[in-house]
């Protein structure tokens, strides 16, 4: 019995590179939005603890987002409210990502603090 040839083609190697490229520039694209809401609700939990009306929330919000150096959303983006005696200040917005052509990625963040 004859014994055929094992193992990938140039194509199928090319192919695999391909992806393997696109996959990399995604997260090369998607990662840094999601450092920054990351940064955002921690600023949004610090906020909520310093402060007990909306305008010292607002400020010590905008202080942090100077200190984080964010930029999606401002301190009159947040909506801030009570839940019984405790304060809720909740956030939201859309990020787009430009990936070719007239495509695009969306992603949309909503968070509140804790």
């Amino acid at each position: 019995m004859k014994q055929g040839q094992l193992g990938v083609s140039v194509f199928g190697m090319l192919l695999v590179g391909i992806l393997l490229a696109m996959v990399v520039v995604l997260a090369a694209k998607v990662v840094p939005t999601v450092t920054e809401y990351l940064a955002i609700q921690k600023a949004v939990n610090r906020a909520a603890q310093s402060g007990t009306t909306v305008t010292e929330i607002r400020n010590a919000f905008e202080r942090a987002k100077t200190a984080d150096y964010f930029e999606a959303i401002s301190g009159k983006d947040l909506e801030i409210s009570k839940d019984g005696d405790r304060i809720v200040v909740e956030f939201a917005y859309d990020k787009e990502i430009h990936l070719f052509g007239p495509a695009y990625l969306l992603l949309k963040y909503r968070g509140r603090n804790q």
